[in-house]
């Protein structure tokens, strides 16, 4: 069991952003190993995530980012249970950056759910198209579509992206970390994106 070190807590909590005493109880599971620590503090955040998921989510705040230059801008509406973590600093801080994310990242819509059917079904038809053109029998060309369908749902939904200033954590783990650190139901509930000059 390799000891662990104060400098070894702190880079974890550098890392992921949750607890001293998660990051330590992280490093004692994980054998010291950083990486498995960190995969351990992404699965507690999912644990904590999927029992809090049925909490009614009324309270929260409206954040807004103004990109360099002034052409672009974003509202974002990030909801939580109650008005005393809507006004923690590290809540207001993960709106922040999910508000700068979009405006870096411009995705279409929140989920998978949101994606209209109309250009789901129009990305789908250019899919099956180029799988046919390639010459690929029928049922790798269905695996093919489905393949594609979920790179484009990491592309366009704001959850699945990466995380701009953290690409090894999507959106959704980070949403996952902020879950479990403040102990209630976040949700981001929609946004808009201005950009000077387009639609």
């Amino acid at each position: 069991m390799a000891d662990i070190t104060a400098a070894m807590v702190k880079e974890l909590r550098d890392r992921t952003n949750a607890g001293m005493m998660d990051c330590k109880k992280a490093l004692t599971e994980s054998g010291g190993d950083m990486e498995k620590a960190v995969a351990w503090l992404r699965q507690k955040g999912l644990a904590v995530a999927a029992k809090r998921a049925g909490r009614a989510t009324s309270e929260g705040a409206i954040q807004a980012y103004i990109h360099a230059g002034n052409k672009i801008g974003v509202l974002v509406e990030v909801n939580c249970e109650t008005d005393f973590v809507a006004k923690t600093d590290q809540f207001v801080g993960f709106a922040r950056d999910v508000a700068m994310h979009i405006a870096a990242s411009n995705p279409l819509c929140v989920s998978r759910e949101e994606v209209p059917s109309a250009i789901l079904e129009k990305e789908r038809e250019i899919y099956r198209n180029q799988a046919i053109e390639s010459g690929k029998p029928e049922k790798i060309v269905e695996k093919m579509i489905e393949g594609r369908v979920d790179k484009f749902y990491k592309e366009v939904c704001l959850l699945e992206q990466p995380f701009v200033k953290r690409p090894e954590v999507s959106i959704q783990d980070l949403l996952n970390e902020l879950i479990a650190s403040l102990g209630e139901n976040i949700s981001i509930r929609r946004f808009v994106r201005y950009q000077v000059g387009s639609e």
